[in-house]
């Protein structure tokens, strides 16, 4: 339906107007893989590299800016990641004609691929919150492009098709002080 996430509550519970542990959000979220083009200089007490510069290929074969990925490493990830930036850095900028790339962009061949998941594509072609994921050796720079989500066209079920519950009330995970649907829903 294109939300941004769907909100669960406690069926007991009422409405507050401040954060509770019996209304939760859960936000949907897009995962898909970039080339890294880039990377900004680390600021502060991080190390390694500040963000990676991500990119996806048009139809034309230019490798398009989506934008900086600056969450989601873990410091043996940054060190480890900034150990391979090193040997594949250039002076050459890889991406067409962008022009909203941070002014201190180190530069590397675009032969790394990063998986990243974020919220959703912004109207000019970037990526909004988003974190990375890791590295996939099993693609091909040359092969990345913008994935478009496809809806499916699966039927909704109908009621008669849907589980029976038996027990409602059966604790399911003790560990979590839940059990079952009544405390769910």
């Amino acid at each position: 339906m294109g939300l941004e996430g769907v909100i669960g509550k406690r069926k007991s519970s009422t409405y507050v107007s401040r954060r509770s542990p019996d209304w939760i959000k859960l936000k949907c979220s897009q995962r898909q893989e970039f080339v890294i083009g880039g990377y900004t200089d680390p600021q502060g007490s991080r190390v390694g590299f500040g963000a990676l510069l991500g990119g996806v290929y048009d139809k034309d074969k230019r490798l398009r800016y989506a934008g900086s990925v600056g969450t989601g490493y873990s410091i043996k990830t940054l060190h480890k990641l900034k150990a391979e930036l090193d040997k594949i850095e250039t002076a050459d900028n890889p991406f067409a004609k962008a022009t909203d790339i941070p002014r201190n962009a180190r530069w590397v061949k675009p032969i790394l691929v990063a998986e990243v998941s974020f919220s959703e594509w912004t109207r000019d072609g970037h990526i909004r919150h988003p974190s990375f994921q890791g590295l996939r050796a099993d693609k091909t720079a040359e092969t990345i492009t913008r994935e478009k989500p496809v809806r499916s066209s699966a039927p909704k079920p109908s009621p008669a098709a849907m589980p029976k519950v038996s027990n409602p009330n059966r604790v399911i995970d003790p560990s979590t002080g839940g059990g079952g649907i009544q405390r769910l829903f």
